[in-house]
């Protein structure tokens, strides 16, 4: 799609014989979903994100195809540049991994980043934090030679940017469609556009509503693209659905270590002005003599005069991650740590001790209530 006449109920395509067709509707969903954000760095236009399946595809043929490579350089310590960092880890490569922010993942709080450091470390990964690139420079040919920061210049056979997207709302804002406070198409809890009959928005392109902030987001999540895209169809269709929100729930694996979260950080909780303690606790992912056990390590995060769970961090090995989904179900359900506590959850040498390692964090988050009040 190159253009979209709201006035004229019509879109303009370009097809990839570059042919230009014209089509009318009745009613239209737009899901043209995120774009890349390159950094105004020198050299950074050069590199194409490893954003689609596609740009994946042609990056796995330069790297099979391409001169025998042995050094890369991640530009970005988000999940994906954490990925990224690693699979070109496992072929072979000394990889530096780089970001401007003072630690990696930075929808966990720093004590829980942290984690994810050392393991990124341990697994051999040249971690940068803090740093600023003054220029991507490459050979005659085009392939990329190096990274250039202040005091260092780090050799690179490849460049990888992984340094966030937007969504792409460039036809949208041009059509006159609403652009909410998120950079996202606005849109209600129908998926409809904002005083735009008939046009709805889903995806990474839409915005979305905050359960515990109250205010609109973009968060740029399959989980929540399909679940709005099914509600944008149901609704275009004639039937009836809505998209009840969202709390960030999030869950990755980088090397050994697994990483989830939901709900509000403490950081996320400061910016939002609510009053909050929290609490964490280090544990074992399976009872602590059953063989294959290894660390978990839990935080949580509650308003501090109700109790009410916020939010949840997990960093642990095998086993660890999948936990913040009881999080998440107590964080939308609006349950309070000290119903936490109790939970009847389940119990077995394999998958956990006596006190699975959410009830102690639950039963240390509530002790910090109490000595709040």
């Amino acid at each position: 799609m190159v253009d979209l006449d709201l006035d004229r109920r019509e879109v303009t395509v370009a097809r990839r014989d570059r042919a230009v067709v014209r089509e009318g509707f009745d009613q239209l969903v737009y899901a043209t979903g995120a774009e890349a954000v390159v950094p105004p760095v020198p050299g950074a236009e050069a590199v194409e994100p490893v954003r689609t399946v596609d740009s994946a595809e042609r990056f796995r043929a330069e790297l099979l195809n391409g001169h025998r490579a042995s050094s890369a350089v991640v530009v970005g310590g988000s999940y994906l540049g954490l990925e990224m960092a690693e699979a070109l880890l496992e072929r072979g490569m000394s990889v530096t991994l780089l970001d401007r922010a003072d630690q990696l993942m930075t929808t966990l709080d720093p004590d829980m980043a942290g984690d994810v450091r050392a393991a990124a470390e341990d697994r051999g990964i040249r971690v940068l934090l803090g740093v600023e690139i003054e220029e991507i420079r490459r050979h005659t040919d085009g392939r990329a030679r190096s990274v250039k920061l202040a005091g260092e210049e780090l050799e690179a056979d490849h460049v990888v940017l992984s340094t966030g997207v937007r969504p792409a709302v460039a036809l949208a804002e041009a059509a006159g469609l609403e652009i909410g406070p998120s950079g996202a198409v606005a849109v209600d809890d129908h998926q409809r556009c904002l005083g735009a009959d008939g046009v709805f928005a889903a995806g990474d392109c839409a915005e979305s509503w905050h359960r515990l902030l109250e205010r609109p987001v973009n968060v740029q999540l399959g989980t929540h693209a399909n679940k709005q895209g099914r509600v944008a169809g149901t609704n275009v269709a004639g039937g009836e659905a809505t998209f009840p929100g969202l709390i960030g729930t999030a869950v990755s694996k980088i090397c050994r270590c697994e990483v989830a979260r939901t709900g509000l950080s403490e950081r996320e909780a400061a910016g939002a002005d609510l009053d909050v303690v929290s609490a964490s606790v280090d544990s074992k992912t399976r009872a602590g003599y059953y063989p294959g056990t290894g660390p978990i390590r839990v935080k949580l995060v509650a308003d501090a005069t109700s109790g009410r769970l916020l939010g949840g961090q997990i960093v642990g090995v095998e086993g660890a991650a999948k936990r913040i989904d009881v999080l998440a179900a107590c964080v939308w359900s609006g349950m309070a740590v000290d119903e936490l506590e109790m939970l009847d959850l389940s119990y077995a040498p394999p998958f956990s001790g006596v006190y699975d390692p959410l009830l102690v964090a639950a039963r240390a988050t509530h002790r910090a209530v109490r000595e709040a009040a």
